[in-house]
């Protein structure tokens, strides 16, 4: 006897045991969304894009030749903005899609109340999360090359994406519970999503700068990403890192407080909460939202990126390593030491560092791709004191290398013409590493999507049979 039949018997055959409400609502929904087939359908074309992308990176020569660490942050990174996607276009369809229905009223006539409701379609949006990670476990251990970062990886992309995925499909349930059809929520979550993932894809030079890093923080995505890069790729200490995952988990926090606390009590046939005064309010809220992150998108660029000028003043700087002997992947470390040979203070001084190329058939280096900080400052420095800066250059693609640093003062005014102060080489020598094989990316590229379309097809003769035989799901 199934526990709906338990729960429905007579007086005298009564099971001791009675589900909740939010738990038989979730069990509807999870039936509807996996068996039904939306889900199934959604993880399936998920799951050949991580396919193909996987194909794509192990058969181009230059994608290939990207350390494992940054092909797993690269994965994670694209596996969390998938799922948040089919999260938002799950969620967006659990209110007002029973509206749309005329499958709500239904609902809402049963013994669970508003809010059990909410809990429970909340909980079945949510379970595409689980099984979407798990189906790119393969796809991120294969990229990983057997690097040690493969841990790592799992364990804060299963962390960060929770905290994102409860914060994505709330929203869409909140979206949802005030749009009356399906073409409106999906229409405001697909914006939402996009105004949030455009500031996280802004170039490198868009997110320097006192107002760059707030943007980004401020970013729920952006700053997992940047969480992501700083812990995967340039293995920094995690309590140096922590405040950027204070949006997230604010975010995450506020838009469920109002979902459950707020929105489910009020759930209804029409949408929102039936006050005009609210309803007004509302709109002039998202309107309001609207604007700002069209503001914030506009001018981020040019707000973050800030410059200085280059002045002519006495200081010395010196590098504590002459030349290394490194595979690709690896992180190398090392210190410069800048001094000030005059008479009197120094102005703030700004240290960079360039990377060249020494073949000259190779490409030209990008330093933010093999640095997590290209450019360090000095505030002042007093006659004849020095100060100690240290780096990090994660090597990237093999070959003949040089790094150097430019020591840069303050300029005195507008128009002073500048000297800049450079270093001696270090001598990098970077040795390639066991390249990805498009013969071996191959099987889980398309182990994954065969795997799916088989229990697609059963699933689908399994629901069609039950429907021949006057069930129902």
């Amino acid at each position: 006897m199934s526990s709906e039949q338990k729960m429905m018997a007579g007086p005298g055959k009564r099971s001791n045991t009675v589900l909740p409400a939010w738990w038989l609502v979730f069990l509807k929904e999870v039936t509807e969304l996996w068996i039904g087939g939306k889900a199934l359908a959604l993880v399936f074309i998920y799951t050949v894009f991580l396919g193909v992308v996987t194909f794509v990176i192990a058969s181009n020569g230059e994608l290939r030749l990207t350390p494992p660490k940054e092909m797993v942050y690269e994965a994670i990174k694209n596996v969390i903005t998938v799922s948040l996607l089919i999260g938002l276009i799950i969620s967006a369809d659990s209110l007002s899609g029973e509206r749309e229905r005329n499958t709500l009223e239904a609902l809402l006539l049963t013994s669970a109340s508003r809010r059990q409701i909410i809990v429970g379609k909340f909980l079945a949006a949510i379970t595409v999360w689980p099984v979407a990670f798990v189906i790119a476990m393969p796809t991120v251990k294969l990229l990983s090359q057997g690097d040690a970062i493969f841990g790592p990886g799992i364990l804060w992309g299963a962390i960060v994406g929770t905290v994102l995925v409860l914060g994505y499909v709330g929203l869409g349930m909140l979206v949802s519970y005030w749009s009356n059809s399906n073409r409106t929520s999906y229409f405001v979550s697909m914006g939402i999503y996009t105004l949030i993932l455009i500031p996280a894809q802004l170039p490198g030079e868009a997110q320097t700068g006192v107002m760059g890093q707030l943007l980004q923080w401020m970013n729920p995505l952006a700053a997992v990403n940047q969480f992501l890069l700083n812990i995967l790729v340039h293995s920094f200490n995690f309590s140096e890192h922590i405040v950027w995952l204070e949006a997230p988990v604010a975010y995450a926090i506020l838009i469920l407080g109002i979902l459950f606390m707020y929105a489910a009590p009020g759930l209804r046939l029409e949408e929102g909460r039936g006050s005009r005064l609210w309803i007004r309010f509302s709109r002039a809220i998202g309107l309001g939202m609207i604007v700002t992150a069209i503001f914030i998108i506009g001018t981020s660029p040019a707000l973050a990126l800030q410059t200085w000028t280059d002045p002519d003043q006495p200081v010395q700087i010196s590098v504590n390593m002459e030349a290394k002997t490194v595979k690709a992947s690896d992180s190398i470390f090392f210190d410069t030491v800048v001094t000030n040979t005059a008479a009197e203070p120094s102005p703030m001084i700004l240290v960079a560092m360039n990377i060249i190329n020494l073949e000259h058939e190779g490409e030209a280096i990008d330093p933010e791709d093999w640095s997590p900080e290209r450019t360090q400052s000095i505030d002042s420095l007093a006659a004849g004191q020095s100060a100690t800066l240290s780096w990090r250059v994660n090597a990237i693609l093999d070959g003949e290398v040089l790094i150097y640093m430019v020591a840069i003062p303050q300029p005195e005014g507008q128009h002073v013409i500048s000297h800049p102060i450079a270093s001696r080489g270090i001598h990098l020598t970077v040795t390639p590493f066991t390249k990805l094989s498009p013969m071996g990316v191959l099987p889980v590229a398309m182990g994954g999507p065969l795997l799916l379309l088989l229990i697609i097809y059963f699933v689908s003769l399994s629901r069609n049979q039950n429907v021949d035989m006057g069930g129902s799901l």
